[in-house]
């Protein structure tokens, strides 16, 4: 009797570890396909959009309406000197598609406010039209040739939302990485709407509520070849 039921159990074991592979394949195409195709449900987030810059060459913007985008961010400027080729097209392409539009600089810690924000404003027209900026926070002091304090971080920061601002007329939104936040905490100091960063789960990592969730850091639709950065707004 023993000996069959050894016998038995020597059966379950192929089928129980065939169970656990297939189950493990489930989980794995699962995951591909959520991280490639996932947006939040428009019942849940009625206002979606996207981010786009140079890198993406065809851009569908009446694709994206119908795809349930309201707005775009484009990509316009980073640091003192780096300007977005493509932010004049994409963003004249995407006012004829009647889709909400604003811009984006990306924050560079070692360099000071002035150039940077006179980069922005040599890209970026002074439009009543236009969606409020976006600053990105992503890049930490930890890169820079020479050392910056995160007092002279956060003043400097603060010089270029103050001139952003002056050329907008509107107050910015900051693009926050996780990374970022956990290094400075400036969420909770500056007196700004939130962009937040979190792909297929709600972000949590600021001390206080969002505006804007990017949800999928690379969706992948028919907006364009490559994928998009997926935005929503918190309603």
């Amino acid at each position: 009797m023993a000996k069959r039921k050894r016998t038995i159990d020597q059966r379950r074991w192929p089928r129980f570890l065939g169970f656990c592979f297939l189950l493990c394949v489930a989980l794995a195409t699962w995951y591909w396909w959520n991280s490639q195709y996932f947006a939040p449900k428009l019942a849940d987030f009625p206002e979606q959009g996207f981010v786009v810059d140079q890198t993406h060459r065809r851009v569908g913007f009446e694709t994206a309406r119908v795809l349930g985008a309201s707005f775009v961010y484009v990509n316009a400027t980073a640091g003192s000197s780096s300007q977005d080729q493509q932010f004049g097209a994409n963003l004249n392409r995407a006012l004829e598609a009647r889709l909400l539009v604003g811009a984006v600089h990306r924050f560079d810690p070692c360099t000071a406010a002035d150039p940077q924000s006179a980069n922005f404003l040599t890209m970026v027209p002074r439009e009543e039209a236009l969606l409020p900026p976006a600053i990105a926070l992503q890049w930490t002091a930890d890169i820079c040739d020479k050392p910056v304090t995160d007092a002279a971080l956060e003043s400097e920061l603060l010089t270029l939302i103050n001139q952003i601002e002056m050329h907008s007329g509107k107050p910015v939104i900051l693009k926050i990485s996780d990374r970022f936040e956990n290094r400075y905490s400036l969420a909770d100091r500056l007196d700004r709407d939130l962009w937040l960063i979190r792909d297929g789960f709600v972000p949590r990592y600021a001390e206080r509520p969002w505006l804007l969730w990017t949800a999928n850091s690379g969706r992948r639709s028919e907006i364009s070849d490559k994928p998009v950065e997926w935005v929503v707004v918190q309603p």
